[in-house]
């Protein structure tokens, strides 16, 4: 982690000891009942205090320390909203089967929100208030999608920055099986279907 940031790990039904292992080393631990990806952002999100924040997988794929440089992007204002564009590095570290539902995903963002945007990935960058402007309110693999989506019509500038990404550590829930992608896909496919205009929020209504 960059020196001096806050290190914030949700915790919604993890029992291999995570939490602990996070705790003692510092991290404070956010414990939330409900299940699913978007429900551990979220819960990060509120337990969060600072004008920034930022998410990232815990999971050795990507180096945090990589979030300072993106951060002071967003913290000039050059950008709103600023996701890392994942770029393998070796072998195995990122499934064909995953890349494919990411690819097939952004390009219906694409479409959706004209933004050109190559990946959904999970390092990203924005204002606390502004994202809790948005009301995002899916709890499941959607949330991502959800935040780049009503952003986009919010007016947000959004952009992307290549990130090296490498091969997890343990075994993704998610995108570890053609089971767990298709599930994601289906939840954002659902975001996708929501009505343009349901939620606006300016990100230019928080001063800096």
């Amino acid at each position: 982690m960059p020196a001096g940031w806050r290190a914030i790990v949700v915790d919604n039904g993890s029992t291999d000891g995570s939490a602990e292992i996070a705790r003692s080393l510092g991290a404070t631990v956010v414990h939330e009942s409900r299940r699913g990806f978007g429900a551990a952002c979220h819960a990060g999100l509120l337990a969060a205090r600072a004008d920034l924040v930022c998410f990232c997988d815990c999971d050795a794929s990507m180096d945090p320390g990589l979030l300072a440089p993106m951060a002071a992007r967003v913290a000039s204002g050059e950008v709103d909203l600023l996701l890392g564009r994942r770029r393998p590095q070796g072998f195995g570290a990122w499934p064909a089967h995953a890349r494919a539902g990411n690819l097939a995903l952004a390009r219906m963002v694409r479409r959706r929100t004209g933004l050109r945007l190559y990946d959904l990935g999970p390092m990203r960058v924005a204002r606390r208030e502004s994202l809790l402007g948005l009301e995002l309110t899916d709890r499941r693999s959607g949330y991502p999608l959800q935040m780049v989506v009503r952003a986009a019509e919010a007016g947000w500038r959004v952009a992307e920055t290549d990130v090296p990404y490498l091969p997890r550590s343990g075994k993704s829930k998610v995108t570890g099986t053609w089971r767990g992608t298709w599930n994601a896909v289906r939840d954002m496919r659902r975001v996708l279907a929501e009505p343009p205009g349901t939620r606006s929020a300016s990100a230019g209504e928080v001063s800096v």
